[in-house]
């Protein structure tokens, strides 16, 4: 066991390439999708904040149940779209970047809605009557809002970071796993230990651990700065 985690340190000193080009897709792929979850996720969150309208709590019920869906089902669903004989199978991108891009951001959109909508709405509260009585457009009033929460909202963007990062079903579905190609650190680390290259498997891992403590202590930094600053 310990000449494993001494093998997996000297592939991370050593920036071994097979390493490096596993975590670079698991990068690509994650932050893609998180970017376009944050694009969609956040306008859809501040809609069912401060908007009223028919089939409001159908839609809010559904965005907290798909915030648990088990993510092999997003796999076989986005996997039967881009399939040959799918509606979008035209595109070419089953076993691709694209198309495993496009199973994330399934996950992590309906998650950072979700949670934006929480946090948003809890503000909406507090600032309604002043924006009212403004009377700005519903485009100007989720700006502002999304302006006012923004610190906050960083929260919501690290749960869909980790949800996008930390999946494993939906990539290899979509995917396929193909090594130099699609491999990303989750599907790597569950094949390299089913081999029995726990070195590998431990590089990939520390790397998965250190991106999630990053960002966690980039989102921390950003709020204690913003209670500084603002409290």
């Amino acid at each position: 066991m310990l000449k494993a985690f001494q093998d997996a340190l000297s592939l991370l000193v050593q920036l071994d390439g097979a390493v490096l080009g596993i975590v670079l897709v698991s990068l690509q792929v994650s932050l893609s999708a998180l970017l376009i979850g944050t694009l969609l996720g956040l306008p859809i969150g501040a809609l069912l904040a401060t908007e009223q309208f028919t089939g409001k709590k159908t839609i809010i019920v559904t965005l907290n149940t798909l915030m648990g869906v088990p993510t092999v089902i997003v796999g076989v669903l986005v996997y039967l779209m881009l399939s040959r004989t799918g509606p979008l199978g035209a595109w070419g991108w089953l076993f691709t970047i694209k198309g495993m891009v496009v199973a994330q951001t399934l996950l992590t959109t309906p998650l950072i809605a979700a949670l934006s909508r929480q946090i948003l709405e809890d503000s909406w509260r507090i600032h309604r009557d002043s924006f009212l009585s403004l009377k700005l457009p519903p485009l100007s009033r989720f700006k502002w809002l999304l302006w006012d929460c923004r610190f906050s909202l960083t929260i919501a963007v690290l749960a869909g970071l980790a949800r996008a990062i930390s999946e494993v079903g939906a990539v290899m579905i979509v995917g396929g796993n193909i090594d130099r190609s699609t491999r990303t650190m989750t599907t790597a680390i569950a094949l390299e230990t089913s081999k029995g290259d726990l070195p590998l498997a431990l590089a990939l891992g520390m790397v998965l651990l250190m991106i999630v403590l990053l960002a966690n202590l980039f989102t921390f930094a950003v709020r204690q700065v913003a209670e500084h600053r603002y409290g």
